[in-house]
C-alpha cells in the first residue's frame, strides 16, 4: 500500500493538470482576444427635428420656459469608419436630454450590441478626479518678481472639497494662498467629452465606411402657435355685417437644452398625444461637476486678510444670436423685439406644409432652420390675407338666469364673439394649431390692439368661435317668467321675453342662451332653435340702430 501511494498521487496530479488546462484555455483565449476600439462618428451631415409640445398644457396656458415638459424626436445621420471585429462608436454631441432607452442606430451591418449614456461631461471636477495620482502642471505668480513659474505636480485628492497636489516642496492645497494659479492638463481622461456622448457597441467582420442614422426622444422641448389677425379697412362690414381679415400665425419653439441643431428639417405635432412615459425621469441629464476648494482664511476679521485678491473677471458678452433679455425673441436667425409681433404683413413668409398624422396633425417647415440651445425661435407658418369673418353677439336668457334678473331688470351687454369657418370659401381650409392670437385694428395712429384670445385646436371645416369680450353696441334684457315657481308647476309651460338693442350702423346676428340641452324644452315662434356645445339656442336678427322684442315659452323636461 505505501508503494502505490507514488502512483496514486501521480495519477491525481496529471488529472489536476488536464483539468487546469481544460480551465486555462478560454481563459488565455479571452487575453489574447482583441480589444474593443472607440470609434468616433462624424458630426451630423443631416438633421431633423420633430417637436411635440405639452401634453399637459392647456388651452390658454403659456409655455414654461423655465422648465418645458414637451418632447421632440430627433434624427440624425452620420458617417462612421469601423474596423474589422467589435467595436464602439461614439455619438457626441446628442441632446442632454436624451431619452438612452428610446435610441435607435440603424444602417450599421452588424447591428447594436449594447447601448451607454456617458453620464459625466467634461468639467474641472472631472478633469481633477481623472487625473487623481498622475501628473499635471501648476502656474503660480511670484509675489515678489510678478513672474509666472511652471512646476510639475501630483494630483492626490479628489475635487469634491478641497485640492492637495504634491509638489518638490511637499503637500500644497490650491487656491489657498490667494494668488494666480493655473492647472494645466497634458490629457483628457478617458470617457469625458465636453458635449453629451452615447455610444453602442457593434461588430463587422470586414470593417468598412457606413452611413447610419440615430433616432432618439429627448427631454426639454416644446411649441406653441401664435395668431395676428389685423382687420382690413378698419373692419368695415358689407350689408351682412361680413368683412375681410389679414390672419399671420408663427411658430414659437423652445429648446431649453444646451444643444444647437443647425440647418434642420424641422416638424411640429398638434394634438392630444397620450403620454405614459416619464421622460424626465428617463431623460438622465448628463452632470458636469463643479470643483469646489475649501481653504482655512488667512488673517482675522479684526486685522484683515494680508493678500489683496484679484478682482473678480468681467462676465463674458452674450452669445451672438442669443438675446441678453429673457422676451427677445429670435427670428430665423435674426434679433426682432417683442413689438415686432404686431406686424400685420412680414417682408417674408415660410407657410409651413400641413399633413395628416393619424388623429394628430403634422406641420412641415419647408425651409431648414436652426433649433438653437437655451432658446426661443419663431417661424411665420401661415399667411391669409383675406380671411372672412363676422362679428355674432350672445345673451344669455335661459330660465334660472332669467329668474335671477328680477332684482336687476335693466339692459346687460351682451358677449362679442368673432366668428369664421375654416374652410376654402372663407380664406382658410387648415388645421389651427392652439395658441393665443392678438387682433389689431387700423387708425389713423397705426394698427391698435382691440383683444387679446386664446384660441383651441380647431380642424379643417370647423366653426371658429373666438370671445372678443363684451360689446358696447349691443344690449340684452330678459323678463323673468311671472309668479311663483315651484317643484309641482315647473313641468308647465313658462311664457319669457327677451328685448335687444342694437346701435351699430348695421344688421347684426344675435345668439340667444337658452339653457342646457336635456333640462329644458322651448317653443320660440319665428325662431328655429339647435343645441349648440351642449347648450339649447335661438338666433336672430337684429336691424341697424334698432330694438327688437320678441317672445318664447319654456318648460322642464324633468
Amino acid at each position: 500500500m505505501i508503494m502505490r501511494a507514488p502512483h496514486i498521487c501521480k495519477a491525481v496530479l496529471t488529472a489536476l493538470v488536464a483539468v487546469g488546462a481544460s480551465v486555462s484555455a478560454p481563459l488565455a483565449a479571452q487575453e489574447i482576444a482583441p480589444a474593443r476600439q472607440a470609434v468616433d462618428a462624424s458630426t451630423p451631415s443631416a438633421l431633423s427635428v420633430t417637436i411635440y409640445r405639452d401634453p399637459s398644457r392647456r388651452e390658454g396656458q403659456e409655455m414654461n420656459k423655465d422648465w418645458p415638459r414637451g418632447f421632440a424626436m430627433i434624427s440624425e445621420t452620420r458617417t462612421v469608419t469601423l474596423p474589422a471585429g467589435q467595436s464602439t462608436i461614439r455619438f457626441e454631441g446628442v441632446a442632454e436630454g436624451m431619452v438612452g432607452v428610446s435610441a435607435i442606430v440603424t444602417g450599421l451591418p452588424g447591428g447594436t450590441i449594447e447601448k451607454n449614456r456617458n453620464a459625466e461631461l467634461l468639467s474641472p471636477a472631472a478633469l481633477v478626479n481623472g487625473a487623481l495620482g498622475n501628473r499635471v502642471t501648476i502656474t503660480r505668480t511670484n509675489p515678489v518678481t510678478g513672474e509666472a513659474a511652471a512646476e510639475e505636480a501630483i494630483v492626490r485628492t479628489r475635487a469634491d472639497g478641497g485640492l492637495v497636489l504634491q509638489t518638490s516642496q511637499g503637500y500644497e492645497a490650491v487656491r489657498c494662498a490667494g494668488l494666480p494659479e493655473k492647472l494645466t492638463f497634458d490629457r483628457i481622461p478617458t470617457g469625458l467629452s465636453a458635449k453629451p456622448v452615447f455610444s453602442i457597441n457593434t461588430r463587422d467582420a470586414s470593417g468598412g465606411t457606413y452611413q447610419v442614422v440615430l433616432t432618439y426622444l429627448a427631454w426639454g422641448f416644446d411649441w406653441q402657435a401664435n395668431y395676428v389677425a389685423t382687420l382690413q379697412e378698419g373692419g368695415k362690414t358689407d350689408a351682412k355685417g361680413r368683412f375681410k381679415l389679414g390672419l399671420v400665425s408663427w411658430l414659437t419653439l423652445l429648446n431649453d437644452n444646451n444643444q444647437s441643431f443647425n440647418d434642420a428639417e424641422l416638424l411640429v405635432i398638434a394634438g392630444s398625444l397620450n403620454i405614459v412615459s416619464d421622460f424626465d425621469a428617463l431623460s438622465e441629464e448628463p452632470v458636469a461637476a463643479p470643483m469646489r476648494l475649501t481653504c482655512y482664511p488667512f488673517g482675522s476679521t479684526a486685522a484683515g486678510t494680508p493678500i489683496n485678491y484679484p478682482p473678480p473677471p468681467p462676465p463674458p458678452p452674450p452669445s451672438p444670436g442669443f438675446a441678453a433679455e429673457s422676451d427677445s425673441i429670435v427670428v430665423t436667425g435674426r434679433r426682432v423685439e417683442k413689438q415686432s409681433l404686431a406686424m400685420a404683413s412680414p417682408v417674408a413668409v415660410m407657410e409651413a406644409v400641413e399633413e395628416q398624422l393619424g388623429d394628430l396633425k403634422l406641420y412641415r417647415v419647408p425651409e431648414r432652420v436652426d433649433v438653437s440651445a437655451q432658446g426661443l425661435k419663431q417661424i411665420a407658418f401661415l399667411n391669409r390675407q383675406d380671411v372672412e369673418a363676422s362679428y355674432l353677439y350672445r345673451a344669455t336668457c335661459g330660465f334660472m338666469v332669467t329668474r335671477q334678473g328680477v332684482t336687476n331688470p335693466g339692459f346687460s351687454a351682451a358677449d362679442m364673439l368673432l366668428v369664421t369657418k375654416n374652410e376654402d370659401e372663407r380664406g382658410l381650409g387648415v388645421a389651427l394649431p392652439q395658441g393665443g392670437m392678438a387682433v389689431f385694428e387700423p387708425s389713423s395712429f397705426g394698427p391698435q390692439l382691440v383683444a387679446d384670445l386664446d384660441m383651441r385646436d380647431y380642424a379643417k371645416d370647423q366653426d371658429i368661435e373666438l370671445e372678443m369680450g363684451q360689446s358696447n353696441q349691443v344690449f340684452a334684457r330678459c323678463v323673468p317668467a311671472p309668479g311663483p315657481v315651484t317643484e309641482a308647476n315647473m313641468r308647465k309651460w313658462f311664457p319669457m321675453r327677451a328685448a335687444l338693442t342694437n346701435a351699430n350702423p348695421h344688421d347684426v346676428r344675435v345668439r340667444i342662451d337658452l339653457g342646457e340641452s336635456g333640462e329644458w324644452e322651448v317653443q320660440m315662434r319665428g325662431v328655429e332653435t339647435r343645441v349648440k356645445d351642449g347648450r339649447l339656442v335661438g338666433e336672430v336678427t337684429v336691424s341697424a340702430n334698432s330694438e327688437r322684442a320678441f317672445n318664447w315659452r319654456i318648460r322642464s323636461t324633468g
